[in-house]
């Protein structure tokens, strides 16, 4: 039985969930529309080449990674603009990415062809607000699901195909430097993650359908059964924090998800509250 309670269920491939001013977001990666619950789904964005991970500006811009034409989009609410164009220093999709306090966005991607090519390592982006791109890092094998510290000094990656958490320190220009493996991850390949304030990581896993709280050096602190065999994303909000939202699919490929329309977002109670970005 599973340890989650379904909350929205009709999606097709729920990913990258972010609870906002009392509000949950998420992408849709089948569908190509980024969502707000409020009563019911509401329809926010409609993103033809795929939305993934979201982001808040402090002066409420949302910012959106679009996955296949890799780029980063901004909404100001009326209109959707890009902000920049990662092509250049991207080689295969845009993925999930963490927005700091200051605007600036760490980007993530693929790497390579997840449909059959050679696994890669590839690169971070940091997206300044300006729309200028530097290389944050490089070496990563498929840079997912990211976090900021509450004290905005420490940048946590999910490397999928790594399974591992890689840490780095954030400097006052947004650069990281200091590498080190946070977590290990054996036998989990880790995809969306969420902070909590005991400072340990709640990871999606994809092929397992949990999601699992790790602590810093690799003790794993608590698991949650999703009602699939897959996880792809998870994030903590609601009122007091406490909840956890796990994203789960039906189908193997986005094509058989729009099909089915097996996606749901799940939830759990959990004791440590949500913390640090997003």
């Amino acid at each position: 039985m599973p340890d989650t309670e379904i909350l929205v269920e009709g999606v097709a491939f729920p990913e990258c969930p972010r609870w906002h001013e009392g509000v949950l977001w998420w992408s849709d990666h089948a569908l190509g529309r980024v969502y707000r619950l409020n009563g019911d789904p509401q329809i926010v964005l409609e993103i033809a080449e795929q939305p993934s991970g979201l982001g808040w500006r402090p002066d409420g811009t949302l910012l959106v990674v679009s996955m296949l034409d890799r780029r980063l989009l901004a909404w100001d609410g009326q209109k959707l603009s890009q902000v920049a164009d990662l092509t250049g220093v991207f080689p295969w999709h845009a993925n999930d990415m963490v927005v700091d306090a200051a605007g600036r966005a760490y980007v993530g991607n693929f790497g390579f062809d997840l449909g059959g090519g050679e696994v890669t390592s590839t690169v971070l982006a940091c997206v300044d607000p300006d729309g200028t791109i530097a290389v944050a890092a490089e070496d990563l094998l498929f840079p997912n699901g990211a976090v900021i510290t509450p004290d905005g000094k420490t940048l946590i990656v999910a490397e999928t195909y790594g399974a591992r958490l890689t840490a780095f320190d954030i400097g006052a220009g947004g650069e990281v430097a200091n590498r080190r493996e946070w977590s290990p991850t054996p036998g989990v390949f880790p995809d969306g993650i969420c902070l909590d304030a005991e400072g340990c990581v709640w990871v999606a896993s994809v092929t397992t359908g949990e999601a699992i709280r790790y602590r810093e050096g690799g003790e794993i602190a608590g698991r949650i059964k999703s009602s699939r065999d897959n996880a792809f994303a998870c994030m903590l909000g609601g009122e007091d924090g406490r909840t956890l939202f796990v994203c789960t699919a039906s189908g193997s490929s986005y094509e058989e998800s729009r099909e089915l329309l097996g996606g749901r977002i799940e939830t759990a109670r959990v004791e440590a509250p949500h913390a640090g970005l997003p």
